[in-house]
């Protein structure tokens, strides 16, 4: 069973940074690719970056050059750092495995004008 918990949201300054970490577990951790989505209050979840078993990166147009998603394969963790946040990045951010139904339980950041 795979189990995803998120840890690192707050509330931020625009402009600031935080680190989101994704702990997984129930899962052959090297050999799959994971991503990060969000979802703001009254919106549909929407995806913000994914990485592949070899490192490939992909992100979404809005977060491009201010996100980085990371992974470490010995931690079964995967990262999303965030720079230059925007207000309009106030959402809940979850982890996912690409075509796992699996969600944790999201981390809050809050973005503030």
């Amino acid at each position: 069973q795979v189990q995803l918990v998120e840890s690192g949201g707050g509330l931020v300054q625009a402009g600031g940074s935080l680190r989101l970490s994704c702990a997984a577990s129930g899962i052959i951790f090297s050999i799959s690719a994971m991503a990060w989505y969000r979802q703001a209050p009254g919106k549909q979840r929407e995806f913000v970056a994914t990485i592949s078993q070899i490192g490939s990166t992909n992100y979404a147009d809005s977060v491009k050059g201010r996100f980085t998603i990371s992974r470490d394969n010995a931690k079964k963790t995967v990262h999303l750092y965030m720079n230059n946040l925007k207000p309009e990045d106030t959402a809940v951010y979850y982890c996912n495995v690409p075509g796992s139904a699996s969600w944790g339980q999201g981390t809050q950041v809050t973005v503030s004008s």
